[in-house]
C-alpha cells in the first residue's frame, strides 16, 4: 500500500467582518484543511473499482497540496491521471472475492483567499500560444461556435478588451440565468442545450460552464475549476459554505478567465445566483445588500473555504470497464461487475466526505 507522509504546516486565519470582502483579502494568510473520504462499494459482485478525486496537484497562489494517504482492503490503490488535463485521482481496485470493498482517503491542503487587483497590470503576464489555444478549445459539452459564439458576440458588443468582455459575460449570466433547485447534483454543463432551450436554469456546473463557453467562443481563455466546499464562509454567507463537517454533497465548481497583464482571474456567477435563491430568508431581490456585495466580489476573487480538485473536461476513468467519458470529475465514481454506479447517488456507492480545519 502506498502512503505519503503529511507535511507539517501552520495557518493563520484573518478576522473579517461580514461582507468586508476586498479589505479582508489583503490580510489573509494560508489555512490548512483535511478531508477524509470513505468509499464503500455496496452489493459488490465481480471486480470492483473506485475513483476518488484528489486535491489539485499544481501549487497555485491560492492552494497548495500537502499530501494524501489511504487505507482499506483494496487489492491495489494508486494515484492516476487522465491524459489531457492531468486530473489527479486515487484509483482503487478490489478482487472479485472481496464482498465489502472499502477505502478511506485522507487529504491535506492549504488555501488562502484570492483577488485580482485591476488597478495595476503587467503586460509581461501572458499565456503561450499553445496554452491560449488549449483554453479556448471546445469540449464535448462546451462548443465555441454557432449559438454560443453568436450569443457571446451580442453580449460583448462594444466592450474594448478582454476584462471588459469578461465582465459583460459575467453580468449577463447573473442577470439572465437562475439557480434551479431541481437540477441533479451540480448539473452537467451542456452549454448548447442550455442556450437552445431558452430555459437558462441550472446549477454551478451549468452556469459556470456557460461562462467558460461564451468566453472561449470569442477567444478569451477560460476554464472550469471543479471542487468542494469544506468549511463555512467567514463572510456571513450561509449559502456559500459547508454547513456541517459532513461535506458529502457540498461539491461546487467555479470558473476563471485569463487576461494579459493580470493572469488567471477568478469568477463565479453561479454563486451569485445561489445567494439570490438560498441566502436566508431566501429568494432575495437582485438589489439586496448581500446579493450586491457577492456580485461585486465574485468577479475577480474567491473565498477559499473551498478545495479545488481539477480543471478537466471529458474525463476518461482509467481502467474502467466500459464507462463513457465524464463531463468532469468532481464526484466519487465506482463500478462493480463492469457496471458504473450513479455518481450522483452516494447511497449507490455509499461514500461520505468530512472536512476540518487544522490549526496549530
Amino acid at each position: 500500500m502506498n502512503r505519503r507522509n503529511f507535511l507539517k504546516s501552520t495557518s493563520a486565519v484573518a478576522v473579517a467582518q461580514s461582507l468586508a470582502w476586498r479589505a479582508a483579502f489583503a490580510a489573509d494568510e494560508w489555512r490548512t484543511f483535511e478531508t477524509v473520504t470513505r468509499v464503500e462499494v455496496k452489493d459488490s459482485f465481480g471486480i470492483a473499482r473506485a475513483w476518488v478525486p484528489l486535491p489539485l496537484e499544481m501549487d497555485t497562489s491560492w492552494q497548495k497540496a500537502v499530501g494524501n494517504s489511504w487505507s482499506g482492503n483494496a487489492k491495489s490503490a494508486e494515484v492516476k491521471h487522465d491524459g489531457k488535463y492531468g486530473v489527479s485521482m486515487l484509483y482503487a481496485e478490489w478482487s472479485e472475492k472481496e464482498m465489502n470493498p472499502v477505502i478511506e482517503v485522507t487529504s491535506r491542503f492549504m488555501t488562502r483567499d484570492r483577488a485580482t487587483d485591476f488597478s495595476t497590470s503587467d503586460k509581461s503576464i501572458d499565456l503561450s500560444a499553445a496554452d491560449r489555444q488549449f483554453f479556448t478549445a471546445p469540449t464535448e459539452l462546451i462548443p465555441t461556435d454557432g449559438i454560443v459564439k453568436k450569443m457571446a458576440l451580442d453580449i460583448t458588443k462594444g466592450a474594448k478588451n478582454d476584462v471588459d468582455k469578461s465582465r459583460a459575460i459575467y453580468e449577463w449570466i447573473v442577470d439572465n440565468t437562475f439557480r434551479d433547485p431541481k437540477t441533479r447534483g451540480c448539473g452537467v454543463g451542456d452549454v448548447k442545450s442550455l442556450l437552445e432551450s431558452g430555459n437558462l436554469g441550472g446549477k454551478c456546473a451549468d452556469l459556470n460552464a456557460l461562462y467558460v463557453g461564451l468566453s472561449r467562443s470569442i477567444g478569451i481563455p477560460a476554464r472550469d475549476v471543479y471542487g468542494i466546499r469544506v468549511v463555512p464562509s467567514k463572510y456571513g454567507y450561509k449559502s456559500l459554505g459547508a454547513g456541517t463537517a459532513n461535506i458529502t454533497k457540498a461539491q461546487h465548481c467555479r470558473a476563471e478567465f485569463f487576461a494579459q497583464g493580470y493572469g488567471w482571474v477568478a469568477v463565479d456567477p453561479a454563486d451569485v445566483r445561489k445567494v439570490v435563491l438560498e441566502e436566508p430568508p431566501g429568494n432575495l431581490p437582485i438589489n439586496d445588500e448581500k446579493v450586491v456585495a457577492a456580485r461585486k466580489r465574485l468577479f475577480g476573487s474567491w473565498e477559499m473555504n473551498w478545495l479545488a480538485y481539477n480543471m478537466g473536461h471529458d474525463v476518461k476513468l482509467p481502467n474502467a470497464s466500459k464507462a463513457p467519458k465524464l463531463p468532469f470529475l468532481m464526484y466519487i465514481n465506482a463500478e462493480a461487475d463492469g457496471e458504473l454506479r450513479d455518481q450522483l447517488e452516494p447511497d449507490s456507492v455509499r461514500y461520505t466526505i468530512t472536512a476540518r480545519e487544522i490549526t496549530v
